[in-house]
Formats: structure tokens, C-alpha cells, sequence
């Protein structure tokens, strides 16, 4: 295993999950008297899932488009979004 790239996906999910709405979802189930059990087992499939259709998508995508231009697409698609949520285009930003 590469301990490097394990390392970096974890804290890279671990940071970017603290304090976002899934995180406040999962927070507010298990304080609604749900199982804790449950809801963080349920939870934690989620992620786990999703994480997996991302590698699947990345793999795929990396077939066709250099890792390079991945890495560019996504600096623009983050600044884009970071300038509309800013400018109040995005969500709940009136």
C-alpha cells in the first residue's frame, strides 16, 4: 500500500468532512435518539461508497484526460464556485 497516497486521501476527506452538512446531518440524527450505532454505521457506508464511485469516476477519467489537466479542472471548478458562494450567487448566499 502506499502509505503516502493513504495519508494524504485521509487527511485531505478528514479536513474538507469537518463541520459540513453531511457531518452536521449525521450529528443531528444521532442526537434525535436514533441508534449512535446505527447512524454511524450507516454513515460511514455512505462515505465509503461514495469514496468509492469517486475512485471508480477518477480511474475512468484518467484513461482520457492527464492527471495534469484533472488537478487544473478542478482549481478552476473550486475558484468558480468559491466566487459565486462569495458574490452571493450560491446556496443560501442572499
Amino acid at each position: 500500500m502506499d502509505l503516502r497516497a493513504f495519508a494524504s486521501a485521509f487527511v485531505a476527506i478528514f479536513v474538507a468532512e469537518l463541520g459540513d452538512k453531511t457531518q452536521l446531518a449525521t450529528l443531528s440524527m444521532a442526537a434525535g435518539g436514533s441508534s449512535r450505532w446505527a447512524v454511524f454505521a450507516g454513515s460511514a457506508l455512505a462515505l465509503v461508497a461514495t469514496s468509492g464511485i469517486a475512485v471508480l469516476a477518477g480511474e475512468a477519467v484518467s484513461r482520457f484526460v492527464s492527471p495534469l489537466w484533472l488537478r487544473r479542472g478542478a482549481g478552476v471548478i473550486f475558484l468558480v464556485l468559491g466566487a459565486l458562494f462569495l458574490f452571493g450567487r450560491g446556496e443560501g448566499g442572499e
